[in-house]
């Protein structure tokens, strides 16, 4: 993919992937609540393992575009 594209579908990702990272905020509040459970757990990894979410992090990763992992 050229630089130009990757920056362009990354920074402007589809209503699909947006949809897919809100799901993970949304889990990650509610598994870091009082009230989380392990259901959050289960449907942030399954979420996290999608390959729409790997190949968008991975572009972003490219770019330099998040934190490094540990």
């Amino acid at each position: 993919m050229a630089e130009e594209n990757r920056k362009s579908w990354v920074l402007k990702p589809s209503a699909v992937i947006l949809i897919k990272l809100g799901s993970i905020a949304v889990h990650a509040e509610e598994m870091l609540s009082e009230t989380g459970h392990h259901f959050d757990v289960e449907v942030l990894k399954a979420l996290l393992n999608d390959s729409d979410v790997k190949t968008w992090l991975a572009e972003m990763d490219k770019l330099a575009l998040l934190p490094k992992k540990r």
